[in-house]
């Protein structure tokens, strides 16, 4: 019987029958004493977690497809299927199924072939070949076919995500984008909204971080402009080049980081504007760009804490208490979206940043903010009040009970129930 020593992908036939993955990891035909009988065994590659147990039953029909795929029912309509990376590692398995079936290892079907509705559906399986057209202006409505056509089979997005997931592709592309704006090009301006748009579903990490370069996502927020189920094309990149201001309260030396607050500010804006509401379906196809989002929230606030020199100049100027309110209230609107961004740590580095902010004075800060009379100034601190709360209810307390013992000044509790 064959070692463990093949990694296949299983796949099996879910209700809609659609294929859908089932895991990756190595296959061993052996003994097992409870079915009393040779199983295929499919252990995962990382942590050795059982995926497949399958008896290898006298009458069931196996079928060996293209060399490198092995399909067969475990129940009506129960269909299962694994891919082989080569042909000699799936034929040592064909030769164990044949051996226990007492066929001819030269046949690629043991039995009767599997019923016709659920033969035309290894087509997903089976066709593992995508060709994807030249990147011409004539064949944009042929790449727009295949990219939405593949969102159904998790295989073919791995292997066209594969295709188009490098930069020369990409930038051909996006060119071309440019050419169709300059014909006024609807047809190809709404083909390339359906290629980006299925592009950025493939959910890949690696294809997402070269689309949301600074080098191209203006092109790739340009391209979703043109919806076909809008009347009009929007203006997305009006608005963020012309209508979005940045403000530094404090200015940003490090360009990497400020790079990275204007990316994770475009990426945000692609989720929330151009994907408000996805169905279940674009939800877990988006998945990829919400971690997207989420790390680069997180890199900014470990940077921003690393740099000790541009939190202590927010600190010094929010104690200050001859600060003007202005200059006050954006520190604050600073601040409160660093808290917010600050929600994708971890309990741990949560725990450090709090004790950071407690060293720099931010309670005192508050203090000081909320007996400002201005609305803004005392939401905007009561925001960040309930995030520290959050991270640390006991420290919170303890500067409570130092502040009521302390004389000639309201005391912080009041203000925060005021």
């Amino acid at each position: 019987m064959a070692d463990e020593q093949s990694i296949v992908k299983v796949y099996f036939l879910n209700d809609d029958q659609q294929w859908e993955i089932l895991g990756k990891g190595h296959v061993s035909a052996v003994y097992v004493e409870r079915h009393q009988g040779i199983c295929l065994l499919v252990r995962s590659e990382p942590n050795g977690i059982q995926i497949l147990e399958s008896k290898i039953d006298p009458d069931t029909p196996y079928q060996r497809r293209q060399g490198t795929l092995i399909v067969w029912s475990e129940a009506e309509n129960h269909g299962m299927a694994m891919s082989f990376p080569d042909a000699a590692s799936c034929y040592e398995i064909w030769k164990d199924i044949c051996q226990v079936q007492g066929k001819d290892p030269s046949t690629d079907i043991t039995h009767d072939p599997l019923v016709d509705s659920e033969d035309e559906t290894l087509d997903d399986v089976t066709d593992d070949v995508l060709e994807l057209p030249n990147c011409e202006l004539g064949k944009l409505d042929q790449i727009a076919h295949l990219v939405t056509s593949v969102l159904t089979s998790p295989l073919h997005k791995e292997k066209l995500a594969l295709l188009v997931g490098n930069e020369d592709f990409i930038k051909q592309l996006l060119q071309l984008f440019h050419t169709c704006e300059d014909l006024e090009d609807i047809e190809g301006l709404q083909n390339l909204h359906d290629i980006v748009k299925g592009m950025l579903f493939l959910n890949q990490a690696s294809l997402l971080e070269i689309l949301v370069s600074d080098k191209y996502i203006m092109d790739v927020v340009g391209c979703l402009e043109y919806d076909p189920a809008l009347a009009q094309p929007k203006r997305h990149r009006e608005f963020l080049t012309q209508k979005v201001k940045f403000k530094e309260v404090i200015p940003i030396i490090d360009q990497a980081l400020l790079q990275k607050i204007h990316q994770t500010y475009r990426v945000q804006y692609i989720q929330d504007i151009l994907f408000p509401i996805p169905s279940i379906f674009e939800e877990n196809f988006l998945s990829t760009l919400t971690n997207f989002i989420l790390l680069n929230k997180s890199d900014i606030v470990n940077m921003l804490q690393e740099d000790d020199e541009f939190l202590s100049t927010v600190f010094a100027q929010l104690r200050d208490k001859t600060t003007d309110d202005d200059t006050r209230r954006e520190l604050l609107f600073f601040f409160k979206e660093f808290c917010a961004f600050s929600q994708t740590l971890h309990s741990a580095n949560k725990n450090a940043l709090f004790k950071t902010l407690t060293q720099l004075g931010i309670l005192p800060a508050l203090k000081i903010a909320m007996g400002i009379n201005d609305l803004q100034i005392k939401s905007a601190a009561t925001d960040i009040f309930t995030y520290l709360v959050e991270y640390s209810p006991s420290r919170i307390r303890e500067f409570i009970i130092e502040d009521q013992e302390s004389e000639g000044s309201i005391l912080f509790i009041n203000l925060v129930i005021e």
